[in-house]
């Protein structure tokens, strides 16, 4: 390998060794013709025409199988030209003009990478699967885009809000390859789509009716009122019929009324399908009413059932423009063997790509130095680099240079050379380079030296093998990013934005630094893999462990596995853990649960510890056929695990999920795609399938996608790709949907009633009515007729209810907005009414309401219903957002208030008061308490598990059926608000004399609605804990993507003492009722800190969302 690479620094010399070299060459000529010099016969037909017009010039080749496809290119074109075809054309282009193409099954294929081995293209097994000896590859002039495509791509850019044809911030041309590769899954997508079932998307579950819902059932039976125009027909159905069989007894039960109802004769009830009324949401499709969300959502709120009976809709209408691009390549970027590639016992002139695995020699880089357009403010600093490879989590090696005095240019030009060989690279690995500066200080330490003060400045990531498996080479200039200042909002999630391989697009103005990489003369390619049979060191090495690995594992140290496999998934693992592991790894992969240990133990810098561990992945049965434990999966796609194997493993795993449950997980799982090393992942390619075969789904991952993208630039093009992917395939109906919005016109507004109002909490009568003014200027003018809305899109809404319309009293200007219903089938009387926000990140509102649905799910398991009310909130842009406005709901601070002033925060009966003049019968009134009680223990215990902080009397909720809930998740943790520098968090969670009051209960009496509170309670925190290692890995996950500043391990490791991990489930119970205890005794200065913010009018981060 060493003699092949050209010296990129005069250091170190080399004497070729031509005696050994002449001894290699006479062996692969003597030998036997290996695999990888195949000789592949291709039938070339040119873009040129044949003499005589008798169609296209063609010309046979034996290709090489290890030339590469450009080589292919060439020598098709040298022969074109020493052919003396047409050589006008050949002599005036370069290769490079022409694409190659194929047919496959009826498709035509582009052969796309360039560096791709010929041997290792999908054409070459389809070819031979079909017994072919010649094959057959058109070149044709590289097509250039039309101009309703460059119309269309304009289009995109636009919803997608990032211009994915801009590669002037890339390194490499992995946006477009990525682009091009994600053309093949979504057309297999398309081309298995039910256009009806898609078109109406219904909206289901497969989990059991859970009991608290059974008992509202009669009999199995529910009342279903069907609206037919103006005129309505009730009727009785049983909960496990389909609608198909509720239209039918609907069409029995009004045969003789036809006229009546406005139903034609000829037709029937093959001819309608059933819609909610007032929501795009169907009920359509082969299961039992039971499964239909909206169904349970109306018996778990005690409300009537009414649908609409109407025409489907025109599946023509979610049409898909058709793309000009060719499909490329199945094996598009795919590697050869090792044996394919190897130099070993092969001709040197006939070598053209080279084994990463013939590489002996140790990883270096060369620094050569910093340049920043602007240095920092203090010129004392001194600055060095330190120069890390990751994998993952995992560090394989570190280096770093000298000190040097911090200037606007600062150069080292000196190697690094890295403790691990270039063969032990893995793929995802990554060159982690940072800036690190220090202030040398005046006063010596006690041992009399000098000690530094380091801060990191700069960071920025290069994947050392890139998309195509090819090492890198040769001189980089990485533009990089700034380490944002603790009190910058930007860094809201700098602990994933650690882990980008993108550079700053900021070029003007950032840090860059120049690195040189080794150089060669040919490409060096990372192989797919190695063929055992051939290679004894490997052989040997699955021998030895199949011998060690394989035998039963003495029982004194089964007890150690199942100790070490049944901790949690933050617990850390000892040096002697992870050899135990790897050592007993035939029997880890017995066991799915321990996989996530295994696969921390594996040394990712070592080739035979990789290569061992993808056989055994590969090999093991027991993944695929264990139970679906979403916990687990999510836990291989978290930052610590950069293998594709593995993370692909997990994704197969998720294949599984129902569409109710993606959508569960999808904003955890939108998060985890920055984790993948390259654009292109399985996780991906899920996302992708998974929106195109519901719209539900695709709705949100378009929210979600597109809040990143204005807000993330460390993944911007990353989340682009796959956004373009999924607008490319979504219909025509979608697109004009998220073309349809209102964002960007209300921020306008928003940002000019700030300026009028600038700094001030309160709001004046003239602030409102410029408000009013400037929307009904944009009512006349910039709004759509209606639009879907962002939080739930089976909500439609209409016109603007102008008078109803304010501005919020606080820092930010919320804008208070009502909506008409835009559905004429709509049976409430209720306007849509949204808080619309600009200038604050609701992306980690967002994750904390989702875990919260996720609790709920995990208590519904257990037959819970906590009444949480996770009311809609959405980020759709950079700082700005939507937040649903919970109808007949007030803060806790209003009801105080509207009595007696700020000393209501003081009177324990107010709330109690308030319930009951809202309740029109004793019968309404107990109810109310009941939902009060259970919602109240829900939001307790979801809160404290999640150390969910700056619980105050105008951040909590109710409505004015009981239901309590919390909003504003802006502080968790360690951030909790101090007031006057004391902490204002002086209990676990809010459980005030007011609350118990409403329970029956003061001081520290007992009653039956307290009693059932304290076992309400109990019942889900144990059943949380039945979860713990799905909260805790969601959790991290969570604050690896969206929470300030939170690196300590004191964080992450929060809620692991909040869910008692370790202890008995009677510890665990009684640890609850000791933070219950410790709320009641110290209720009373709760209520202080809600006086002085009564008082004071703390407002900062709180929204008054209330009339």
């Amino acid at each position: 390998m060493d003699r092949q690479q050209i010296q990129v620094s005069d250091e170190e010399s080399q004497v070729p060794r031509e005696e050994s070299r002449r001894r290699r060459r006479k062996k692969a000529i003597t030998s036997s013709c290996s695999n990888s010099m195949d000789q592949i016969t291709v039938e070339f037909v040119l873009p040129t025409a044949a003499r005589g017009g008798s169609g296209s010039d063609t010309l046979q080749l034996d290709v090489a199988g290890n030339w590469t496809v450009e080589q292919v290119k060439a020598q098709v074109w040298m022969k074109a030209v020493t052919s003396n075809l047409c050589p006008d054309f050949y002599q005036r282009f370069s290769p490079d003009h022409c694409i190659l193409l194929y047919q496959k099954k009826g498709n035509v294929c582009e052969i796309y990478d360039k560096h791709q081995v010929f041997q290792t293209l999908d054409c070459i097994r389809y070819w031979r699967a079909l017994k072919k000896d010649v094959g057959r590859i058109q070149l044709v002039p590289r097509p250039q885009p039309s101009q309703e495509s460059v119309e269309y791509q304009r289009y995109l850019n636009y919803l997608i809000g990032y211009d994915v044809t801009d590669v002037s911030n890339v390194h490499d041309d992995e946006l477009e390859f990525t682009r091009r590769k994600l053309l093949t899954p979504r057309r297999i997508e398309l081309s298995e789509r039910d256009p009806k079932l898609y078109s109406m998307d219904p909206w289901v579950t497969c989990k059991p009716l859970p009991e608290h819902l059974l008992s509202k059932i009669n009999n199995g039976h529910i009342l279903v009122v069907i609206h037919i125009g103006t005129a309505s027909q009730t009727i009785k159905v049983s909960i496990d019929d389909t609608p198909t069989l509720v239209l039918v007894s609907f069409f029995a039960k009004t045969s003789n009324k036809r006229a009546l109802l406005g139903i034609p004769d000829n037709v029937c009830e093959t001819d309608f399908v059933l819609r909610v009324c007032g929501r795009e949401e169907y009920l359509y499709g082969e299961k039992p009413l039971e499964n239909f969300n909206w169904i349970r959502q109306c018996l778990k709120n005690g409300e009537e059932i009414h649908l609409v009976l109407e025409m489907p809709p025109d599946p023509d209408l979610d049409l898909v423009q058709k793309e000009d691009w060719a499909q490329v390549d199945d094996c598009t970027g795919v590697a050869g063997t090792h044996e394919q590639l190897t130099i070993d016992e092969k001709d040197h002139e006939r070598v053209f790509t080279i084994s990463m695995w013939d590489c002996n020699r140790k990883f270096r880089v060369k620094v050569l130095g910093i340049d920043i357009p602007s240095l920092p403010k203090v010129p004392e600093f001194i600055v060095y680099i330190e120069a890390s490879i990751f994998h993952g989590q995992q560090l394989l090696a570190q280096e770093r240079t000298t000190s040097k005095t911090f200037s606007e240019e600062v150069l080292w030009n000196c190697w690094l050379e890295f403790n691990i060989k270039i063969k032990d690279l893995p793929k995802g690995a990554r060159l982690n380079l940072q800036v690190i500066c220090g202030k040398q200080p005046q006063i010596p330490n006690s041992k009399g030296k000098q000690s530094f003060i380091l801060r990191l400045l700069y960071y920025v990531n290069l994947l050392l093998i890139d998309h195509r498996s090819l090492l890198r080479q040769g001189e980089f200039i990485l533009h990089m990013w700034k380490m944002p200042e603790k009190s910058e909002e930007s860094s809201s999630s700098i602990n994933a934005d650690k882990l980008t391989s993108a550079t700053n697009p900021d070029k003007a103005s950032s840090m860059a630094i120049a690195i040189l990489l080794d150089k060669y003369c040919y490409p060096v390619v990372l192989p797919k893999s190695r063929d055992v049979g051939r290679d004894w060191a490997v052989g040997g090495e699955d021998a030895e462990g199949g011998e060690r690995g394989q035998r039963e594992m003495p029982n004194h140290l089964k007890k150690q596995f199942e100790a070490i496999v049944g901790t949690d998934p933050l617990h850390p693992l000892s040096p002697e853990d992870k050899e135990l592991l790897w050592h007993f790894r035939h029997e880890c992969m017995r066991v799915p649960r321990a996989y996530p240990k295994l696969l921390g133990s594996v040394r990712w810098g070592k080739q035979e510890d990789v290569l061992a561990t993808h056989r055994l992945l590969e090999r093991s049965s027991a993944w695929d056929t264990s139970g679906l434990d979403v916990g687990l999966a999510m836990q291989l796609l978290d930052c610590h695990y950069s293998d594709a194997q593995v993370r692909s493993m997990a994704v197969r795993k998720l294949e599984t999920l129902e569409d109710d449950d993606v959508l569960r997980y999808l904003l955890q799982l939108v998060q985890a795609v920055k984790f993948e090393p390259y654009h292109d992942s399985a996780l991906v390619r899920f996302l992708l399938k998974r929106a195109l075969r519901s719209k539900r789904i695709g709705h949100f991952l378009f929210w979600f996608l597109r809040s990143e993208i204005a807000q993330s630039k460390h993944y911007q093009q990353r989340y682009a790709v796959l956004l373009e992917a999924y607008l490319r395939g979504c219909g025509e109906n979608m697109l004009q949907d998220f073309r349809k919005q209102v964002t960007q016109a209300l921020q306008k507004v928003t940002r000019e009633i700030k300026t009028m109002s600038a700094d001030k909490y309160d709001v004046t009568p003239q602030v409102v009515f410029q408000l009013r003014q400037k929307l009904e200027n944009l009512q006349s003018s910039g709004l759509p007729e209606s639009f879907r809305v962002p939080y739930d899109p089976g909500l439609r809404a209409g016109a603007l209810l102008i008078e109803q319309c304010k501005v919020m009293a606080s820092k930010k200007k919320p804008l208070w907005l009502q909506f008409k219903r835009a559905d004429s089938t709509t049976l409430s009387k209720d306007p849509i009414g949204i808080i619309f926000k600009d200038g604050d990140d609701l992306r980690q509102d967002m994750l904390i309401l989702q875990i919260l649905l996720i609790m709920e799910s995990i208590w519904e398991t257990e037959s819970l219903d906590l009444c949480l009310l996770p009311y809609g909130c959405i980020s759709t842009g950079n700082k700005i957002g939507m937040i649903e406005i919970v109808k007949d709901a007030t803060t806790i601070a209003n009801i105080q208030q509207s009595v007696v002033g700020s000393t209501g925060a003081f009177k324990d009966e107010i709330l109690y008061q308030w319930l009951r003049d809202k309740c029109v019968s004793e019968d309404k009134f107990q109810q109310a308490v009941e939902r009060f009680l259970y919602s109240c223990g829900g939001y307790c215990v979801a809160t404290y598990v999640l150390g969910i902080g700056d619980r105050h009397n105008d951040n909590i909720m109710i409505t004015e059926s009981g239901n309590l809930f919390h909003i504003d998740f802006g502080h968790i943790l360690g951030n909790y608000k101090s007031f006057m520098g004391i902490s204002k968090e002086w209990v676990p969670f809010v459980l005030t004399p007011d609350f118990l009051y409403v329970m029956g209960t003061s001081g520290k009496k007992s009653s039956p609605h307290f009693q059932k509170f304290q076992d309400v309670c109990v019942k889900a925190y144990l059943a949380l804990r039945h979860h713990t290692n799905l909260l805790i890995i969601l959790f991290s996950m969570m604050l690896m993507t969206g929470m300030p500043q939170l690196t300590s391990k004191e964080d992450i490791e929060y809620i692991r003492e909040a869910l008692t991990v370790g202890r008995s489930e009677d510890e665990a119970q009684r640890h609850l009722l000791d933070q219950i205890e410790i709320c009641r005794e110290k209720g009373w200065m709760v209520q202080i800190n809600w006086f002085v913010h009564l008082v004071l009018g703390i407002k900062q981060g709180v929204e008054k969302r209330s009339t």
